[in-house]
């Protein structure tokens, strides 16, 4: 027990180390090797204003907050698979299912309280499944959330019959739609909801055991078995948070739109929270890495679109920049980890 101790608080202080400046270091070295998504986000933030005088503006970087909710908050989920060594592709598919039911929840109950609840409950569900076959199964993730993200789109589809699942107009107006469009001090609810969760989540990572054992568990699977760390169960728990934070963003997803397309809510999410998790620092291939990074990298790739917006390139750009990016982001994990090593 005492080596568990000891090997999870090594893991937790090397991970702080990595993420704070360290005294002795230059700031703008350190800055660029531990927190390079920071600088691309001022340089996107430049860009930006270059191509339009208002992109700094309070509003447009209100604007910009908003768009990357309900991404962010999935990308966060996506943070703890991939620090843990996993992936997960079935997350837009989870929210389209998961979104879909809330809506039926909502019109039949008009409750907020019921359908927030039910989300978060579905979701973790569906996350649970993955996480069984993951953890308990031992299937390789990639093909779990492969398979379940087919299989949870085509039950959302026909749920739909291929067209949408719509709020009625007058539950929708009535009390839904104030938290995806209501404000507190000029800024959307669901800004707010997002910084709380995504607070929550740092807690959760660098407080609590189980923040540790996700760490363990991707830096080194056999050694953190061996030192009685259950892992399958770990697995389990992850896949089931991410669930209940794709839920979480399911419902936002309703809220603010009022209505769901079965055959392409969620599509390509999955695409965005690995990229914001990749831009961020975390390394794919687990074990390091910070929910912090995730948090300003969902914001930069939606300053992406700000500013290709702002410059007026077309829109079908956007996907082939977001996988340069991806490539860019680990080729440079690898580069900068190489560094460390050599040092």
């Amino acid at each position: 027990m005492s080596k568990l101790k000891s090997m999870l608080k090594s893991i937790n202080k090397e991970n702080i180390k990595k993420f704070y400046i360290e005294k002795g270091k230059p700031v703008l070295k350190n800055l660029v090797i531990n927190h390079n998504y920071v600088i691309s986000l001022v340089l996107l933030l430049v860009l930006g204003q270059i191509a339009s005088s208002n992109f700094l503006s309070f509003g447009s970087l209100v604007n910009l907050m908003k768009s990357s909710v309900i991404i962010g908050i999935i990308a966060l989920g996506m943070s703890l698979v991939i620090l843990s060594g996993n992936i997960d592709l079935s997350v837009g598919s989870l929210l389209a299912l998961t979104a879909a039911n809330t809506a039926l929840v909502y019109n039949s109950s008009e409750s907020i309280i019921v359908s927030l609840f039910f989300a978060l409950i579905f979701g973790a569900f569906l996350g649970s499944i993955n996480g069984i076959f993951v953890g308990k199964a031992k299937v390789a993730a990639f093909i779990v959330t492969l398979a379940t993200m087919a299989a949870y789109r085509s039950l959302t589809v026909q749920q739909g019959q291929g067209g949408p699942i719509i709020i009625t107009q007058d539950a929708y107006y009535g009390k839904l739609r104030e938290i995806g469009y209501g404000k507190f001090l000029e800024i959307p609810y669901i800004v707010w909801i997002f910084v709380l969760v995504t607070l929550l989540i740092i807690f959760i990572m660098s407080k609590t055991k189980f923040g540790r054992y996700v760490y363990a568990v991707g830096s080194n699977e056999k050694a953190a078995k061996l030192s009685g760390i259950n892992v399958d169960r770990i697995k389990v728990y992850i896949f089931s948070l991410t669930g209940l934070l794709t839920g979480l963003a399911a419902f936002l997803y309703v809220s603010r739109f009022g209505s769901v397309d079965t055959a392409t809510a969620g599509k390509s999410f999955e695409l965005d929270a690995i990229a914001a998790v990749a831009i961020g620092g975390t390394s794919m291939a687990g074990g390091k890495g910070f929910v912090q990074g995730t948090f300003f990298g969902i914001i930069v790739i939606y300053a992406i679109d700000a500013v290709l917006t702002s410059f007026r390139v077309p829109s079908f750009v956007n996907d082939l920049i977001k996988g340069i990016l991806i490539l860019g982001a680990v080729l440079m994990q690898k580069v900068l980890n190489a560094k460390r090593q050599a040092e």
